[in-house]
């Protein structure tokens, strides 16, 4: 299998893992809690294509690690870039460095990586700033989609996560195309 140029940069609640369904421990970290519908395979699918994914999410790594433990998504991240980790949160643009920087990305890659997101303030705006596309998961209505400002406006919409993977290989196509 080909590697893909496409580097996706994902959140995880409510991209990945339904916040709704969170069952949380005295310390307030996540035990369990359900995937989204589709994730999970789209989230193989694209590993399994050849696309490298790595995890920008804000919250308790403990958390994380259950969850995709439970889930069988574990192996999928490249790496695992986690707020509590990094000592702060999205839209901070040390975020999206540390998963560059994991990745040993250069300036010159911004332009082939997404970050996907349900959240316009965090996940959009961090993204639109830091450089590189946005994708908005408008799966979930627990948060407001409407931009407060520009850098709130995303690259590309979907619906659910399974529109991800035919949105990856539009862009893998048109990185292809922009090699000649």
């Amino acid at each position: 299998m080909k590697k893909k140029k496409l580097i996706i940069f994902t959140d995880i609640g409510d991209t990945i893992i339904d916040e709704g369904t969170e069952v949380r421990n005295g310390q307030g970290v996540v035990i369990e809690a359900d995937c989204i519908p589709g994730a999970r395979t789209t989230a193989h699918a694209l590993h399994d294509e050849g696309y490298t994914l790595v995890m920008v999410a804000d919250g308790l790594t403990a958390s994380f690690h259950n969850l995709m433990n439970l889930h069988g998504l574990s192996d999928l991240f490249s790496a695992w870039i986690i707020s509590e980790e990094v000592g702060e949160e999205k839209p901070s643009s040390r975020m999206f460095e540390s998963a560059m920087q994991a990745l040993s990305l250069t300036e010159k890659d911004k332009s082939r990586i997404i970050m996907v997101g349900n959240n316009v303030r965090r996940d959009i705006r961090g993204a639109n700033r830091f450089g590189i596309h946005s994708v908005l998961l408008d799966w979930s209505s627990r948060r407001s989609f409407e931009p407060e400002c520009p850098e709130d406006v995303p690259t590309w919409r979907i619906h659910t996560p399974e529109e991800l993977f035919p949105l990856a290989e539009l862009i893998e196509s048109q990185l292809e195309d922009g090699d000649d």
